[in-house]
Order: structure tokens, then C-alpha cells, then sequence
């Protein structure tokens, strides 16, 4: 099975979640929570599938051990 679209889709997720906590860090602004509103159900929506793209890119780890063993 090609992984390619759903590394990539997990990849841009996570750098979607990532840009989210760097505003919030930096500014105090919730992007997710200023499109979406504060805790509805879209926006929790949101942070569980940026969640399960986070925990899925953790495989990335044993496929870049694994391609440098070639």
C-alpha cells in the first residue's frame, strides 16, 4: 500500500497543529478556536484528527530506520 498521501495529509495536519501552538505561545490566539469556536463539536473535531496525525507520524521514525538499512 502507497503511504505517500496519508504521510503527506499526517504531515500538513501536524504542521497545522503546530503553527496553532506556536500562536498560542506567541500571541495568545487559537486559530482553531477563533474559526470553529471554544470546544464545539467541529473544533474537537479538529484537535483529534490533528491528534491521530501526530500519533501516526511517530511510524516515520521506524520507516527512516528501516530506509537507511538499505
Amino acid at each position: 500500500m502507497n503511504t505517500k498521501i496519508i504521510d503527506y495529509t499526517a504531515l500538513t495536519l501536524t504542521i497545522i497543529g503546530a503553527v496553532n501552538w506556536g500562536l498560542i505561545g506567541f500571541f495568545r490566539f487559537n486559530l482553531v478556536e477563533f474559526l470553529f469556536g471554544d470546544m464545539t463539536l467541529i473544533s474537537r473535531i479538529v484537535y483529534a484528527v490533528v491528534g491521530i496525525a501526530g500519533l501516526y507520524l511517530i511510524s516515520t521514525y521506524g520507516r527512516i530506520a528501516s530506509a537507511g538499512d538499505r
